[in-house]
């Protein structure tokens, strides 16, 4: 068995659209941290927009998701506090006009074909462009960009980017997640529990080590 077969892994559902996804991460460093062994991240894609998108796989931002101004608000209102938390400067607080499903994509990709601490490093690329930048994660020049920092060709993003096929295996693991009961993002899953949201790092230590 290798040694990334042996590493511990902990299941993370996320969207890089959402700013607690990013949060939650930075609570899950922390957390990482702390272990005396490595934790792997275990990522399942999950689409925000789905609710919004088209047949044609665009979103129409004109379609009512049920969320008003008062929750974009309270969800601002969350972002400063945990941002504060965890000592993180935001570019921006929402970002209801990117779509995420390119990147998605474009990761799934990298997570099958490159290492672990690749595409981690993509991963993470993707969510600092978006969060800490402020670009458009939807942009398949942004994602070329993302796929340089993590040291891949960007080549490979420019093929997945152009696989129909790729998009369709991504949008079937957002269904199957949620089957599973995923609702929401970011969900952490270990050993048939799970904690919703960008819960601090001690509650993950309970979710991992009981």
């Amino acid at each position: 068995m290798s040694d990334t077969q042996a590493r511990e892994r902990i299941t993370v559902y996320s969207d890089y659209v959402c700013p607690f996804c990013y949060l939650g991460r930075q609570s899950l460093a922390r957390y990482q941290a702390e272990r005396e062994d490595p934790l792997e991240i275990d990522w399942r894609p999950f689409d925000l927009r789905a609710g919004k998108r088209g047949p044609d796989g665009d979103i129409d931002h004109s379609a009512d998701d049920g969320k008003d101004e008062a929750y974009y608000e309270q969800a601002r209102e969350n972002v400063r506090r945990l941002s504060e938390k965890y000592d993180v400067d935001l570019a921006q607080e929402i970002a209801t006009d990117v779509d995420s499903r390119p990147a998605q994509a474009a990761s799934y990709r990298v997570r099958e074909v490159e290492p672990y601490e690749t595409w981690l490093a993509f991963d993470e690329a993707v969510f600092e462009a978006l969060w800490i930048d402020g670009r458009d994660v939807g942009d398949a020049a942004v994602l070329a960009d993302c796929a340089e920092a993590a040291g891949l060709d960007p080549a490979v993003v420019r093929e997945a980017l152009d696989d129909e096929s790729l998009f369709a295996r991504v949008d079937d693991l957002f269904r199957t997640a949620q089957q599973r009961g995923v609702t929401g993002v970011p969900t952490f899953a270990y050993d048939g529990h799970a904690a919703r949201g960008a819960v601090p790092p001690e509650q993950l230590r309970r979710l991992v080590e009981g």
